[in-house]
């Protein structure tokens, strides 16, 4: 039987029994550092701190390796390509941590450290970032050069190991006449480790996608201006890792244990002295594992303050609780849409983003998919419900992903971990409107926001990521996938068009109508995340 099938059977009011657990622990050190902790962009702290923005975090088993699990993590949102002559450096006073549990106490397991080192040879000479054509990453005339030391700690963070120390990072994207040949320089900037580990540090295109276009009087005013990719051509800095299961797996067996879940987190000195020098330690500024939760989930008074806890205070907070129990985007929907909103509490939201799904949590989807729970060897009485992006490493790749993950019957999508094609706004506002708790996609908002994939094609090889752009970032329409099924699920319903928007019999064969489907499935959710997206992507042109 398909997930799919199995996420329609549901318990009823068990899944209460977490959502008691969660709330009835109380509030406790969820403050930020006085020092002054940064975060994800959506939080009010992070805007003066891009360098350790993670503006998004993937986790997928490797399909060219599938004994292998990838980890992408994106830093710097909105990187405009031609933001020279400095371009976009990871900091090198910062630490980046991928954090891996696979026991369930919402504590890491395996922790993946990098820190950055830059080489600047350009001195009073010149302001160029190199200054002639770069044919391989040790050409002269690249003038600015980074490299990353990586330690590994198996026994949660008590002792570290240097694996690799002064591994290049591939540089920012100047343009053809700089770089004439940068699938060159990306390839030499793979770094290959004992053990099957292969790394990757440097810049790519921005993998996320979706369109919110929602400030132009939504979408136009008349609905016409859908189906466009907000962040098409834009780049970030992405650190890429692939390890065997075998390093993240508990016990080092992924037969018996092959749930995980994953997130990282940035680090910054305490106390950051102007013009160079720290003191005092350093202090999380940063914390990113399923998209969008801290956007759209956590209210406004505790996005920096979720940004500097760890997983195991998340269950120990019951506004944050609350917020997934009974969220507000459906609510947003049904006042502008008239679509209504699914009952409270959502232990359905609960199973997805703090226990992952599992029938052993007594909640309402009655399935097994990626919750540490189910690993073969975990105590049960450790377990700590938190917000982690989990994983189960048995699910087999599939030959033709589809991009709407779990919801539509595809095991190894979104939220079993996340690949690059996994369209989560799309996913997370069915899910949101309750198609993870009946097991159907919410018809009215099948078409989503008509951006159902990125602009570039990915790799089908490590790192998977397509090249950074050298044009002008923004504005680029997604193309279509042939042969796929961009919206499953049914049909749409006209009796839900957003009121106002009167349609025009112009011989369209309905496609004002349908736009306005489109907008029903991105609107309610558009205006939420509207302030945090613009802040969180258009930092860099305030900085440029």
């Amino acid at each position: 039987m398909s997930l799919r099938t199995r996420l329609s059977q549901r318990r009823g009011p068990a899944g209460l029994a977490v959502a008691a657990l969660l709330v009835g622990a109380g509030l406790y050190g969820l403050g930020p550092s006085t020092a002054g902790a940064s975060s994800h962009r959506e939080a009010p702290l992070i805007a003066a701190d891009p360098a350790v923005d993670n503006t998004d975090l993937y986790a997928f088993v490797s399909p060219d390796r599938q004994d292998y699990v990838t980890f992408v993590a994106n830093f710097i949102p909105f990187e405009e390509p031609n933001g020279g002559p400095n371009f976009y450096p990871f900091a090198t006073d910062a630490t980046y941590n991928i954090n891996v549990d696979n026991d369930g106490d919402a504590k890491p397991d395996s922790i993946f450290r990098f820190r950055f080192k830059t080489v600047d040879k350009r001195g009073n000479n010149t302001f160029l970032y190199n200054n002639g054509p770069v044919t391989s990453l040790d050409d002269e005339n690249l003038l600015v050069r980074q490299m990353y030391t990586l330690e590994s700690s198996f026994n949660g963070g008590n002792s570290f190991k240097t694996r690799v120390t002064g591994a290049p990072v591939a540089p920012s994207r100047v343009g053809n006449a700089s770089m004439p040949d940068y699938n060159t320089l990306r390839d030499q900037a793979i770094t290959q480790l004992p053990g099957g580990w292969q790394i990757f540090a440097g810049q790519a295109d921005d993998p996320f996608f979706l369109d919110l276009r929602i400030f132009d009087l939504l979408y136009g005013g008349d609905l016409s201006e859908t189906g466009t990719d907000t962040v098409a051509g834009y780049n970030v800095n992405t650190i890429v890792l692939q390890v065997p299961f075998k390093d993240v797996a508990l016990r080092g067996d992924a037969t018996r244990n092959p749930n995980i879940g994953i997130w990282t987190t940035t680090e910054r000195p305490r106390v950051r002295i102007t013009g160079g020098g720290s003191s005092g330690g350093r202090v999380q500024v940063s914390r990113l594992g399923n998209p969008l939760v801290n956007e759209v989930v956590v209210p406004a008074g505790l996005k920096d303050a979720f940004n500097a806890s760890r997983p195991d205070q998340d269950g120990k907070n019951p506004v944050v609780v609350k917020r997934v129990t009974d969220p507000e985007v459906p609510k947003l929907i049904q006042a502008i849409y008239n679509i209504p909103a699914p009952a409270t509490p959502r232990n359905d939201l609960v199973e997805i983003f703090l226990t992952g799904i599992t029938t052993k949590a007594g909640g309402p989807i009655k399935a097994d998919l990626n919750s540490q729970l189910n690993n073969a060897d975990v105590n049960p009485n450790r377990f700590v419900p938190s917000e982690q992006l989990r994983l189960n490493l048995s699910v087999p790749v599939t030959d033709q992903p589809n991009r709407l993950g779990v919801l539509a019957g595809d095991n190894q999508g979104f939220p079993n971990g996340r690949r690059l094609t996994d369209d989560v706004l799309d996913i997370e506002i069915q899910a949101l409107e309750g198609a993870a708790a009946t097991g159907q996609i919410v018809d009215a908002l099948a078409a989503g926001d008509k951006v159902d994939q990125n602009d570039q094609a990915f790799g089908d090889t490590f790192p998977y990521l397509a090249l950074p752009n050298t044009d002008k970032g923004g504005g680029a329409a997604a193309p279509a996938q042939p042969g796929t099924d961009q919206t499953p699920g049914g049909s749409p319903n006209p009796s839900l068009t957003p009121a106002g928007f009167q349609s025009q019999d112009d011989g369209s064969s309905g496609t004002v109508a349908a736009a306005a489907v489109g907008v029903a499935a991105t609107a309610g959710l558009g205006l939420l995340l509207a302030a945090w997206f613009w802040r969180r992507r258009s930092g860099k042109a305030a900085d440029a």
